[in-house]
């Protein structure tokens, strides 16, 4: 049986039976409206301005949502290393996680210029409508890019936090914490690379990949995983196949995601369509583009995806799709998803974990690939 901590914002008794990862994404809910309650009071502490501004903000954006998919990846983890009983600690490094997604992805929203997140204004906008309505002094543009980066900041001040409580309480607190500052390092350097690449106007595919695994794929999936398999005691060989496991699925869930930038439906996906070729980011399916119209001769789609050709017009983004199709790019990226994500499959019954686990990492790798995986689970 799982005991689950009760919590000022929702009481939690006692679960009978095991949880799934989905189960404990409900479950960390009840988690994450105790920290955010207790983030703001003692936000309200220290200043009302800036508890209603800031930390207002940062509570606001936690709470609209997400897939929460750290927080499954992370129990997947616990569960697979042997974890159970007392799910506490798994559930609060799961919040812990949400916190720390909260800060990078307000802080990259404004590194991008991306106007819209979770289908809502992203919160450097929200701030310069703040601005604007209130009538105060200077730019808005300034401003809000300053609180934002502020308000980022607090998202990750709270994830360390409560991470740090975590690991005092823990007996494997040391690995816990081992795992949450190699990530925060990561992440960090994936961030700069993908600005380095822009501006340098850079079309490598390894470095691509380079960005896509450290900006995303370690902190998505293979360091949840970690963290999870750490706080039961991991032993080498079951964090060694976790860890290729993440590996695979994260770089699966970045590719994807590089595929839903270009071509997906922002009323689905929450954010702007076409972002990432309105600006030229790098990714593997730009880099995968433009090798193949290199070797195939097609001049028109190295046009159009060529460095330094950044357009923010309706016309040019629909050019880069085109090129992108008629290369094969968007096909070749397919199959690779395919790939990585059956592979990870591979790793992660390379640990040993019981047919319930396995099913419950398979649903998640599917759910994060977009990949039909139910037989692929199956045989694993």
């Amino acid at each position: 049986m799982l005991e689950l901590r009760p919590t000022a914002a929702e009481p939690v008794g006692p679960v009978s039976g095991p949880l799934t990862a989905l189960d404990a994404v409900q479950a960390v809910e009840a988690e994450l409206e105790h920290v955010l309650d207790e983030g703001l009071r003692r936000a309200r502490d220290v200043d009302p301005v800036f508890a209603r501004d800031v930390a207002g903000r940062v509570t606001a954006f936690v709470r609209r949502g997400g897939k929460r998919l750290r927080t499954a990846f992370a129990w997947c983890g616990w569960r697979a290393a042997g974890g159970s009983g007392d799910a506490t600690a798994v559930l609060r490094t799961g919040a812990a996680l949400e916190l720390v997604q909260a800060c990078a992805l307000i802080h990259d929203d404004v590194m991008d210029g991306s106007s819209l997140r979770r289908g809502a204004p992203a919160v450097h906008v929200d701030l310069a409508r703040m601005h604007r309505a209130a009538r105060m002094n200077g730019s808005p543009e300034a401003f809000a890019t300053s609180a934002a980066v502020l308000a980022g900041d607090l998202a990750l001040a709270w994830a360390d936090d409560l991470l740090t409580e975590t690991a005092l309480g823990s007996p494997h607190g040391l690995r816990l914490h081992h795992e949450w500052r190699a990530m925060r390092g990561e992440m960090v350097a994936g961030q700069y690379r993908d600005i380095h690449a822009q501006a340098s106007g850079s079309s490598c595919v390894d470095e691509a990949l380079s960005i896509a695994t450290l900006k995303s794929a370690l902190y998505t999936v293979e360091r949840p995983l970690a963290l999870g398999a750490s706080l039961a005691g991991a032993q080498a060989h079951a964090l060694d196949a976790l860890r290729s496991a993440g590996r695979c699925a994260g770089l699966a869930f970045q590719l994807r995601d590089d595929l839903l930038g270009a071509f997906g439906d922002s009323a689905l996906t929450g954010k702007p369509a076409g972002d990432d070729l309105r600006t030229r980011k790098l990714t593997y399916l730009l880099a995968v583009g433009l090798g193949l119209a290199d070797a195939s001769g097609d001049e028109r789609a190295a046009e159009a995806l060529a460095p330094g050709t950044v357009s923010r017009s309706d016309e040019s983004v629909e050019r880069m799709r085109a090129a992108l199709e008629r290369t094969g790019a968007r096909a070749a990226v397919e199959r690779r998803i395919s790939e990585l994500a059956t592979t990870s499959l591979g790793h992660f019954a390379r640990t040993g974990a019981e047919s319930a686990v396995r099913r419950d990492f398979t649903v998640l790798v599917a759910r994060a690939s977009g990949v039909a995986l139910e037989r692929a689970g199956e045989a694993a």
